[in-house]
């Protein structure tokens, strides 16, 4: 497979590759997204903006250039917007892979940074030297308008150009929540959501705080995703419930879509308002709510494959990494796209998290 290296949310070369609860394989234009789909069926997109995450500034203590990229917050309340959990990298461009960055200075409680017109503070370490919880000075509206004017969309070395900040919105963006793009639903566009309402196919959204992808270090990697908030609208639940009582299917648009639904639905009944996910999906996890999902090409070793072993067992997704690597399909935010039906035999009887096998698609992403 290749890396896609262009920032086109929706290009026409884009390829769908489709995997039925069968674990039959096809391949399509990504544009035939709704002939895979049934009437009755609901679509499930994140509608999250993503916020300008990079934040270029120095380290007072020792005047050390510095990156910080902001990871998560508490809520998505738009006052909740003093504290950040973040990852801090030292001096270097988007041009140098992130696990090729340069180390920050220690970061100790107490320092401070200075990042263009925001001030910030060390408050804690979170279980790694470079992974902090860091709190802002000035009010609200100060802050969202520092991190407006001065910080970057988080960027990707395998591309040729800068992303600018409307690379990573997608069409339906709304509040801002992500920390990386919820790049799953780049294959929306205002005709494909026509198609889905002539063909009496539902819509709905919910935001969720889509996370950082790479941290640069392989430990703090492995404790990807981080916890990050979600708010399901009532609306969006009462949908649900139409659909499963009227015989149809739960689609998601990207992984993040399936992590809130399945952690509200994991103490019960589905539930509208806000939470915070936590954990991984993988292979162990009984998915509750959603049949099936659009998602990005992944890699396995990350979180986001280790969801997709949810859905099928490693045989079928052994199958499509030969059949992704056979026809060139691309990777990462600005790839094709795959759309898979959960399985009808569970997936495989392991626990999340454990070692898939490493080849092409299941290989771990660098």
């Amino acid at each position: 497979m290749l890396a896609a290296r262009e920032p086109h949310q929706r290009p026409k070369s884009a390829k769908l590759l489709a995997i039925d609860s069968e674990g039959r394989i096809t391949h399509h234009r990504r544009s035939a997204l709704v002939g895979l789909l049934r009437p009755g069926d609901l679509v499930i997109a994140n509608d999250a903006a993503t916020i300008p995450a990079s934040l270029a500034g120095i380290h007072l203590p020792t005047r050390a250039p510095i990156e910080l990229r902001l990871a998560g917050r508490p809520s998505l309340r738009p006052d909740d917007v003093r504290r950040f959990s973040a990852v801090v990298f030292g001096p270097g461009d988007w041009r140098i892979r992130t696990e090729d960055r340069a180390l920050p200075p220690v970061l100790s409680r107490g320092d401070r940074l200075i990042l263009g017109p925001l001030a910030a503070t060390v408050e804690a370490a979170l279980g790694h030297p470079r992974f902090v919880l860091v709190t802002f000075d000035g009010s609200t509206d100060a802050i969202w308008a520092g991190i407006a004017r001065h910080g970057r969309p988080i960027q990707y070395a395998h591309l040729r150009q800068a992303l600018e900040p409307w690379d990573s919105w997608t069409s339906i963006a709304n509040r801002p929540a992500a920390f990386e793009p919820p790049s799953a639903g780049f294959a929306l566009d205002w005709q494909i959501l026509a198609d889905l309402r002539a063909k009496r196919i539902g819509f709905a959204t919910l935001t969720h705080a889509a996370g950082i992808s790479s941290t640069g270090d392989d430990a703090l990697d492995a404790r990807l995703p981080f916890d990050e908030p979600y708010v399901i609208p009532p609306r969006t639940v009462a949908a649900i419930g139409r659909a499963k009582a009227e015989g149809g299917r739960v689609i998601a648009i990207g992984t993040t879509v399936v992590r809130a639904l399945e952690h509200a639905a994991g103490r019960g009944a589905l539930r509208a308002g806000e939470g915070i996910a936590t954990g991984r999906i993988g292979p162990a996890t009984p998915l509750r709510i959603v049949d099936a999902i659009l998602s990005g090409v992944h890699e396995a070793g990350t979180s986001h494959f280790e969801l997709l072993r949810a859905f099928a067992a490693a045989d079928i997704l052994e199958a499509a990494d030969h059949a992704l690597n056979a026809l060139g399909y691309r990777t990462h935010e600005f790839g094709d796209s795959i759309f898979l039906e959960k399985s009808r035999r569970r997936a495989d009887p392991v626990l999340a998290g454990s070692a898939p096998a490493a080849s092409g698609f299941l290989s771990r992403r660098k």
